[in-house]
């Protein structure tokens, strides 16, 4: 069977969408554009309203003010069913007294289609999702993944030109998830659909999206590439949720052109050749990723001392858990090796910062809930 093959890719474009529950707002003035053919990632924690924007993308809520535009199309004022919008949700929604072949055909039977051009069009789904020999099998007789892939084939059935996907894995095991990851990007890709996927898992948005949506309390605190999101965060919130960060209370000694001094509130001053736009005395927050720290042998301009709690091989790296001198934990990954190993726990060590690849932000950042 010829795989089914996209041609009709478009554009996302929201602007200004804005949704309350009982006057209370999900999501406030959310503005992003998704490029046709590409996988973007709404990600977040849990109540910072991205479920509430996929909704409203689908047509499932209703938005003011606000426009959702695909294409030169404005959804806005089409009901979900007149979007071309195909969606998967977090539990598939499988009908269970239908099978396979049924559940996919169910959304053409609205269009119109005479049985022999739904059964057709079936036939093209399954061997788009690979499940060619399972058209009659109910969802009950399916695995987790096999009942992921019938969702999404339903999702295609009626050609949309927008694919909506909400938590798809996250009743997965971790194996299986990381498979079903791949086949997703492998079948986006051939099809060229443009895609939004719902998510709270980091390390899922940074593989499969060309743009991460960074949602916190019902705003965008930040979009960008998996690599801009990680390198640059915007934010303090978008740096701890994006991977993992030490962070490090500090207060500005003095600012210039030509570097940075802070006094850490471990006592231990920092220098770097970075110049920050905060006065001195001003209260923030240090930043470095695990993989921006390391242990040496003797104290320099970014060093501070911690005490080694332990070491947690993983693979060929090693994590290395840390308390400071005011009791703040950090985390080191280096590669594994002899010296990694031979580390006395207990005992202090200095520590060396990356100061090409430093965050500061404003204290009260880390105030907020």
């Amino acid at each position: 069977m010829e795989r089914l093959v996209q041609t009709n890719s478009q554009a996302l474009t929201v602007k200004g969408l804005t949704h309350a529950y009982a006057g209370q707002l999900a999501v406030d003035d959310v503005s992003f554009t998704v490029a046709a053919g590409e996988i973007a990632a709404l990600l977040g924690p849990s109540g910072c309203g991205k479920s509430t924007v996929l909704r409203a993308i689908a047509g499932l809520l209703p938005v003011a003010p606000g426009v959702i535009s695909l294409g030169d199309r404005d959804l806005s004022p089409l009901a979900g069913r007149e979007r071309r919008i195909g969606m998967v949700f977090q539990n598939y929604a499988l009908f269970p007294h239908m099978t396979v072949a049924e559940n996919i055909a169910y959304p053409l039977s609205f269009r119109g289609l005479d049985r022999h051009r739904r059964q057709v069009r079936v036939k093209e789904l399954l061997a788009t999702v690979q499940l060619e020999g399972l058209a009659h099998r109910l969802p009950r007789q399916l695995s987790g993944g096999q009942q992921q892939r019938v969702a999404v084939a339903r999702a295609l059935a009626v050609d949309p030109a927008l694919l909506l996907l909400d938590e798809p894995f996250a009743a997965l095991d971790r194996a299986l998830r990381l498979d079903l990851q791949i086949e997703l990007v492998r079948l986006q890709r051939s099809l060229g659909i443009t895609t939004i996927i719902v998510t709270h898992d980091q390390e899922e948005a940074q593989a499969l999206a060309n743009q991460i949506l960074v949602m916190n309390r019902g705003h965008i605190e930040q979009a960008g590439s998996p690599t801009e999101i990680y390198d640059h965060p915007a934010s303090l919130f978008v740096n701890g949720f994006v991977g993992s960060v030490g962070m490090i209370r500090a207060t500005v000694e003095s600012a210039s052109g030509i570097g940075t001094t802070l006094k850490t509130s471990t006592g231990e001053t920092l220098q770097f050749p970075q110049h920050v736009s905060f006065a001195p005395g001003s209260p923030v927050v240090v930043t470095a990723r695990p993989e921006r720290f390391s242990i040496v042998d003797a104290p320099g301009n970014a060093t501070l001392i911690g005490k080694l709690l332990m070491s947690t091989p993983l693979g060929p790296s090693v994590i290395h858990s840390f308390a400071l001198k005011d009791g703040t934990e950090i985390k080191i990954t280096e590669p594994r090796d002899r010296r990694t190993a031979a580390l006395e726990v207990s005992a202090p060590h200095f520590i060396a910062l990356d100061v090409m690849n430093l965050h500061v932000f404003p204290a009260d950042e880390a105030k907020q809930p």
